[in-house]
């Protein structure tokens, strides 16, 4: 508790704090007190909004074979698809008119998508809709490749470091990939003036508290404007089909510290909460998340893109289902926000 306060009073951490801090996760008073503050930071900074994205899962088409992902490349029974430019911009349509205001284009590391072609969808998109953000969650590049999807208007980037230690992060991923090439494109991102969002899964396979005590760490030196925390949910046709899913409580108290940590940090209460938890969205609300990310895509494609079993995909985790979802943010105690949504205090940084 002592160390839960003193994060409290700081905003900061060492590698021992957290050791510390996690070691005491499961005290209920702990837990307590840094979701208070978790909420009054989110409320001094954003008041009780709550940021809908619009997420569009546009190819399960991927390069790598990490270890957990159910769209790995080594996964033969995956049913592939990619969307048509068209098919992109009319999911954009659909969620324009639905009342949201950012866009998120999610895929696997397709080699399909060259660069041209990504920097083409993106420019026809921010022409289509200038007022809305664009996000890009399209995994690892070149620097170049990076800037010239900035320059064709992209304004945040998800990547996920999935965990900030070396050791763990071989395990769970195969050779070439790298956590220093990782972390790399994250610091390559925010040099460019992206809204950078980082993150990693709570309980996966061969995860300790000193893992998890890297990755606090690691977001303190980062300091990105968004960080993506859900549970390790396992996959029928991985490596780690019977390994035990990630605690819902965990992630909720790492949601708790993370926004203590980084109190402008824009942090989504995710599909995997929602996926094992069926209150689990307003939970990582009560824990100090402020954005949700119903889906725009196309229904025929969204249980394809299978991350991992059972990813909840429908009802009020889709874009059909937003009234559902403002109905049950309100009674989180917060209020759905049709806008943008930036990040306080993002650097309007040219690349």
């Amino acid at each position: 508790m002592d160390v839960a306060k003193r994060l409290v009073r700081e905003h900061s951490l060492t590698r021992e704090d957290a050791l510390q801090l996690l070691a005491d996760a499961k005290n209920p008073e702990t837990a307590a007190l840094l979701a208070k503050e978790a909420v009054k930071l989110r409320r001094a900074h954003y008041g009780d909004k709550v940021f809908a994205r619009g997420l569009i899962e546009f190819t399960n088409y991927c390069k790598n074979n990490c270890y957990y992902c159910g769209i790995r490349r080594g996964n033969g029974h995956v049913a592939r698809y990619r969307l048509t430019e068209e098919e992109v911009l009319s999911c954009c349509g659909k969620g324009y008119r639905l009342g949201l205001r950012t866009f998120v284009l999610q895929g696997g590391e397709d080699p399909y998508y060259t660069d041209e072609k990504i920097a083409g969808l993106v420019r026809k998109v921010k022409e289509a809709y200038p007022a809305c953000a664009l996000t890009l969650s399209i995994g690892e590049k070149p620097r170049r490749s990076y800037r010239m999807f900035r320059e064709a208007g992209a304004d945040r980037y998800l990547l996920r470091h999935e965990t900030a230690d070396p050791d763990h992060y071989r395990f769970l991923h195969p050779q070439p990939m790298s956590l220093e090439a990782r972390k790399g494109c994250l610091y390559d991102l925010k040099d460019l003036g992206y809204q950078v969002g980082a993150g990693f899964m709570v309980g996966s396979p061969g995860q300790t508290a000193e893992c998890l005590a890297s990755d606090l760490v690691f977001l303190q030196e980062l300091n990105p404007h968004m960080v993506g925390i859900g549970p390790f949910v396992p996959h029928r046709d991985t490596r780690f089909a019977q390994e035990p899913a990630g605690s819902v409580e965990l992630t909720l108290f790492l949601l708790s510290v993370v926004r203590i940590l980084l109190p402008k940090a824009l942090l989504p209460a995710t599909t995997a909460l929602g996926t094992l938890d069926l209150q689990g969205r307003e939970k990582g609300l009560a824990a100090g998340a402020n954005v949700v990310m119903p889906n725009l895509t196309p229904e025929r494609n969204r249980k394809q893109y299978d991350l991992y079993d059972h990813k909840a995909c429908t009802g009020e985790e889709s874009a059909e289902g937003l009234a559902d979802l403002s109905k049950r943010v309100a009674l989180a105690g917060c209020q759905l926000a049709w806008e943008r949504g930036d990040c306080q205090g993002w650097p309007e940084k040219g690349p």
